[in-house]
């Protein structure tokens, strides 16, 4: 990717101070091109695929001791609590000309000290309705936005999955982390059920499980082994940020089982890909899925349901890649990346205005 040159009197900042490549990563590294050809804009925090350099906390603090030209303050985009408690030190302790926007997508009550710091931003952005009933000085519901130019369907769906190199003509895929949280023993389980009723489909886990997480993914395993399905239900281990499309172009069926979930971009990007989905209900995945029009929906934890639900939409392939076109149209009319960003613009722009 072509490196960006962040702006040298930015009016905007947009923060990542993790390490770790997680939801919260993905969902700035794609806005952050978006909306530097929309702002005066830099980046703070961990580099990203994005190409453009981030600075450290320092300079962003060094940078914002002045307000930007033609505006009386700089805004600082922020999504963590320890990046909300730099802004509140930078802006009330440091006494810095700028605004704090912050993004909640927690769908629970947060505690006391998170509540405390969303109380002192200038604007609270939530990604869904939901999430907004949790945060009192809600000022806009944005939900996240795709990409949809690198998230796209293959030329082929019928023909995708023979890339994969893995065996069966249809493949299921489910995306994230290997944890409890995020159901992949509900995957696991599901699929032991299934499989033996669709002999062309194979199961993918595409994720990383954290060392803690680890013996959690080698008892899933020896299930799988159990069951003689070790060729058919394939851990992945984790795939690269730029690579993980292709991973949804290969699919037919993207499952989200997440017992619990804030958002959750996964089945988002492979509806893009055209993938029909089956998705838990938690997270946004009721406003994305619409039942029998591009998937299904299982209650959190329900393996039975899942499989009940993965044997009725692979039963007809050919509906099943209808559902994924449904999918598609759905994310580009609702969930656009282009949709996420006009909403934030129209925070910052409020902000600016005195609003």
């Amino acid at each position: 990717m072509s490196t960006l040159t962040p702006d040298a009197d930015p009016e905007v900042i947009v923060f990542n101070l993790k390490r770790r490549y997680t939801g919260v990563s993905a969902t700035v590294n794609a806005l952050v091109p978006l909306q530097a050809r929309q702002w005066r804009l830099a980046y703070c925090g961990t580099p990203l695929p994005h190409g453009m350099p981030g600075m450290t906390l320092r300079q962003a603090i060094a940078l914002s001791r002045r307000p930007p030209a033609g505006r009386p303050f700089r805004i600082w985009h922020v999504r963590r609590d320890h990046e909300m408690l730099a802004g509140l030190w930078a802006r009330d302790g440091l006494r810095l000309p700028i605004r704090l926007v912050f993004t909640s997508a927690a769908q629970h009550r947060h505690g006391w000290f998170p509540r405390w710091l969303i109380s002192r931003m200038d604007a609270v952005i939530a990604t869904t309705p939901q999430a907004a009933r949790f945060v009192p000085n809600t000022t806009a519901v944005v939900p996240h936005g795709i990409d949809l130019a690198r998230f796209a369907p293959p030329p082929d769906k019928r023909a995708a999955w023979g890339d994969s190199g893995l065996p069966g003509r249809w493949g299921v895929g489910v995306f994230g982390r290997v944890r409890p949280d995020k159901g992949t023993d509900v995957f696991v389980e599901a699929m032991i059920a299934a499989l033996p009723h669709l002999p062309e489909v194979t199961a993918v886990i595409a994720g990383r499980a954290m060392p803690q997480h680890e013996a959690y993914q080698r008892g899933l395993q020896a299930r799988i082994d159990a069951a003689g399905l070790h060729e058919r239900i394939r851990f992945l281990g984790e795939v690269p940020a730029a690579d993980v499309h292709r991973w949804y172009q290969r699919c037919l069926v993207c499952v989200a089982c997440p017992r619990y979930e804030p958002f959750g971009l996964t089945p988002f990007e492979a509806a893009a890909c055209g993938c029909a989905l089956i998705g838990s209900r938690t997270g946004a995945f009721e406003q994305l899925v619409q039942p029998g029009v591009n998937g299904a929906l299982v209650d959190p934890g329900d393996a039975a349901g899942l499989a009940q639900a993965l044997r009725q939409l692979l039963a007809d392939p050919d509906a099943a890649l209808r559902m994924g076109q449904a999918a598609r149209q759905r994310v580009a009319q609702h969930f656009s990346l282009e949709q996420e960003a006009a909403g934030i613009a129209a925070v910052y722009q409020r902000l600016f205005d005195g609003g």
